[in-house]
């Protein structure tokens, strides 16, 4: 008697299952990679959004500068307000021009309202200076950091334990020193106003 082997099952006809869940699972993984990636953006910029920090208006004095028209720059010392020699100087002059008055006496109106302490920073443009009052750009900036110090304190009521003055001679230029425009730009006085407070 012969013994039956046993039929081993014909899997053919059900191949094409195996390559239809492979082709739904691609079809899965590629949905859910596009809706990740629609979804992260918005949850990136949600989350910097809530961590960045709120924007600062600008202060009432920074506000009342402004209104006057004048050059403002916020650095690492404190507000700083350059003033440049066409409006306090004649050229190669520390003498204060009487047009520049009302604009000088404004801004001690409002430096009068703060407690803070306040540097006058003479600047030169970098063409050599030689004559009869001063030797070189570094007198000749201070002098004209002196000249502001004295109509702030004397006119202007800013008590003199506040003021301080500097020169930088033509060592920190604000544009090239090449043209005559940019050589007027560097011709100034900077006022900074220093986050710094009188005690």
């Amino acid at each position: 008697m012969k013994r039956a082997h046993p039929r081993i099952p014909d899997l053919g006809r059900d191949r094409w299952m195996v390559s239809y869940m492979d082709v739904l699972t691609i079809l899965l993984i590629f949905f859910v990679a596009a809706a990740a990636q629609v979804a992260m953006p918005r949850i990136i910029m949600n989350n910097v959004a809530a961590r960045a920090p709120e924007p600062v208006p600008p202060p009432p004095i920074q506000r009342s500068l402004e209104s006057l028209g004048l050059d403002l720059k916020r650095g690492p010392r404190g507000l700083t307000i350059s003033l440049p020699q066409t409006v306090l100087f004649a050229s190669g002059d520390d003498a204060i021009s009487v047009e520049a008055w009302p604009l000088v006496a404004q801004i001690a109106a409002i430096l009068r309202g703060i407690p803070n302490k306040v540097t006058l920073v003479g600047h030169a443009d970098a063409v050599p200076i030689h004559n009869r009052r001063f030797k070189n750009n570094w007198e000749l900036a201070a002098a004209r950091s002196l000249r502001l110090l004295e109509l702030l304190s004397r006119d202007g009521g800013i008590d003199e334990s506040r003021l301080s003055v500097s020169s930088y001679s033509s060592f920190e230029p604000k544009e090239t020193n090449q043209t005559s425009d940019g050589r007027a730009s560097n011709r100034r006085v900077e006022i900074v106003i220093l986050d710094e407070i009188v005690p």
